[in-house]
């Protein structure tokens, strides 16, 4: 133990050794050593751990990152862990999330940790599938370019879109055109607020806007907690067909829609926040709040049929388009089992109904 850690050779090469072993075999004036108390010749044990050794537990590091003393502070471990949120993905729940599990139920039994389980909340996201349908990869030559979509519709469009596809669980197809449709909106958000016209004297505005701002602070605050991503995006998208209808905002409504979008596309938020006056970053400004009875408005039930059953309503804004409806059927969980397979037809008649027909 006093002759801890022993510390790796020197060398210039370090390449297999051929044999199965590790590169360190192949380094004999290493391997081969004395033991100083007996005067035995002997040889160093050259089969190392994994990396699931240290990748299983970092998130206790994480609690504690500069302690130089021990892995990390057992009261600093007890105020911190367990981890809230663990994000992975489907691969991971029989590699990574069982090893990590592993480790730290031994670590528990060993009175080394407070909780029993490592993380409070688990979330599988999907995979993301190219335009063909087919998982990406370079011999089919569909694989999307992160850097030719930043390039083309800028960072917001791609980090908007990919929250915008549909749940995040589920696995889906990559689209263009949907990357295409999420700039529009961010263009028409970005026209109508850099436009002073579009703003009103003295903070005066109809009562309608100021309800539909508080309906999707609702929404979006409700959606964020539940990773409900797409439908949050879908709410701000009504806002922004209601409010070109209005004509005009108060710089306060401007601004709680600039705290809203952030976390969606921050770069277009910081520059409609920096327009409207402030030299300081938005990044820590308190979220916005809602009024339970603004928030709250006339709606209309639509229902949706599957082959001819229906299967659910949706109480929705009057104003809701078909995108919009649309997404807030697809990335219902209820829903989903009834859309497994080929959607061969969709009848949508604006206010009414929205009828499936799906192939299995």
């Amino acid at each position: 133990v006093d002759e801890l850690p022993v510390a790796l050779p020197s060398v210039e090469k370090y390449e297999p050794a051929g044999t199965g072993e590790s590169p360190l075999a192949t380094i004999e004036e290493w391997v081969n050593v004395v033991d100083p108390k007996t005067g035995k010749k002997a040889k160093r044990e050259t089969n190392t751990m994994p990396q699931w050794a240290g990748s299983c537990w970092y998130y206790l590091r994480f609690c504690d990152p500069e302690n130089k003393t021990e892995p990390w502070n057992s009261k600093i471990e007890n105020y911190w862990m367990p981890v809230d949120l663990y994000v992975g993905g489907a691969e991971h729940a029989v590699l990574h999330l069982l090893y990590s599990r592993f480790w730290h139920k031994v670590l528990y039994d060993l009175g080394l940790v407070s909780t029993k389980e490592p993380f409070h909340k688990l979330v599988n996201q999907g995979m993301i599938l190219g335009e063909d349908g087919e998982k990406m990869s370079k011999s089919r030559g569909n694989v999307i370019n992160p850097d030719t979509v930043v390039k083309e519709y800028g960072a917001d469009a791609l980090r908007l879109y990919e929250m915008f596809m549909g749940p995040l669980d589920k696995t889906k197809p990559w689209s263009m055109n949907g990357v295409k449709g999420v700039y529009n909106f961010l263009t028409r958000a970005n026209r109508f607020f850099m436009d002073p016209a579009h703003y009103t004297d003295a903070g005066v505005e109809p009562t309608s806007n100021i309800k539909e701002l508080h309906k999707l602070i609702k929404k979006v605050t409700e959606d964020i907690q539940e990773l409900h991503f797409n439908t949050a995006i879908s709410q701000m998208m009504i806002f922004m067909n209601h409010i070109y209808k209005s004509g005009k905002v108060s710089k306060q409504t401007a601004e709680k829609f600039a705290l809203v979008l952030a976390p969606f596309a921050p770069h277009l938020a910081e520059e409609i926040w920096q327009h409207l006056g402030h030299a300081k970053t938005l990044t820590y400004e308190a979220w916005p709040q809602f009024d339970a009875q603004l928030a709250k408005d006339e709606m209309i039930t639509m229902a949706v049929q599957i082959n001819g059953k229906t299967r659910a309503t949706f109480d929705v804004d009057p104003d809701i388009s078909k995108d919009h409806f649309m997404a807030l059927v697809k990335g219902d969980q209820k829903l989903a089992k009834y859309l497994q397979g080929t959607i061969v037809k969709e009848i949508y008649v604006p206010g009414k109904i929205c009828n499936f027909v799906v192939k299995e």
